[in-house]
């Protein structure tokens, strides 16, 4: 089952977000055959909560995911992305914190995320802060591009601080 299960998940992969028909019918496959399958799931909250906007359903399908597989490494960064997209601040905070503490997970996308949540907050320089420690664990050079593009526009997003002239 697991094989028949990996080729209909992978075939779903492929299509998405491309081909969402096709992409559904393959999705629907490997979840009649392994209906607990962590990444069918997260992909399945992927399609609801990044093509279909439908947030609520999408955080029922991540939430399935971490349920069957709490220490898989590709759900929390889409869960994230999900909350932070439904204003679901204090679950993504909470979220956050236990993904930093999965072994083998992207340190650098959970810390992007972190900023995106700080920078949604108003909290700009803490925002940063994270960007810079994100950057650590950076490994590619398109990784580490993108976190410096981020660290620019959370940059001229702070306010403008003007010196002040003294009057007598």
């Amino acid at each position: 089952m697991t094989l028949t299960k990996n080729k209909y998940y992978f075939e779903a992969l492929d299509y998405f977000p491309y081909n969402m028909s096709e992409c559904l019918d393959a999705l629907n496959y490997a979840l009649s055959y392994e209906p607990e399958d962590a990444d069918s799931l997260c992909l399945m909250g992927r399609v609801y909560s990044e093509v279909l906007k439908d947030y609520g359903t999408g955080k029922k399908y991540f939430e399935e995911a971490m349920q069957s597989n709490i220490a898989n490494v590709n759900t929390p960064k889409y869960y994230i992305e999900c909350l932070l997209s439904n204003e679901d601040y204090d679950e993504a905070e909470k979220l956050i914190e236990y993904a930093l503490k999965i072994k083998g997970i992207d340190k650098a996308e959970i810390l992007n995320g972190k900023s995106l949540l700080l920078e949604r907050k108003g909290e700009y320089k803490q925002a940063i802060e994270q960007l810079k420690e994100a950057k650590k664990f950076s490994f590619c050079r398109s990784s580490l591009d993108m976190l410096e593009d981020r660290e620019k526009l959370v940059q001229n997003k702070m306010p403008k601080t003007r010196p002040r002239k003294k009057t007598e």
